[in-house]
């Protein structure tokens, strides 16, 4: 197979404030100098893929089209971590064990944290 995921763009409100939430939740830079209306942000040792900032409007939509799933030793620890960057865990609506934690950035956009699954 000759195709790989290489990015994926996430619009944001608050180019500045979302490139600083997602560099200190993942530990990334930019992966060049940004531009007024875009960064592309990248693991820093150059592994994986990208994730672009794309200052446009966008509809906010529940449930979202599409979101990210992160993975982490330990879950909690990184709940915590993230909800300190800005993130704000959302109560989730049905019963059950899960193992994963759904989250929303700063502007809104969701995610999950879930536990690391076994190699």
């Amino acid at each position: 197979m000759t195709l790989s995921i290489g990015a994926v763009v996430l619009r944001v409100r608050d180019l500045d404030r979302m490139t600083a939430f997602w560099t200190a939740a993942l530990d990334l830079e930019p992966r060049h100098e940004p531009e007024a209306d875009w960064v592309s942000l990248r693991a820093r040792s150059g592994d994986g893929p990208h994730l672009s900032l794309d200052r446009r409007r966008s509809a906010y939509e529940l449930p979202p089209r599409f979101h990210l799933d992160l993975y982490a030793d330990d879950r909690p620890a990184e709940v915590a971590r993230l909800v300190a960057l800005g993130a704000t865990e959302i109560p989730l609506e049905h019963r059950g064990e899960v193992d994963w934690t759904l989250l929303e950035d700063p502007e809104g956009n969701r995610f999950d944290v879930c536990d690391r699954p076994p190699a």
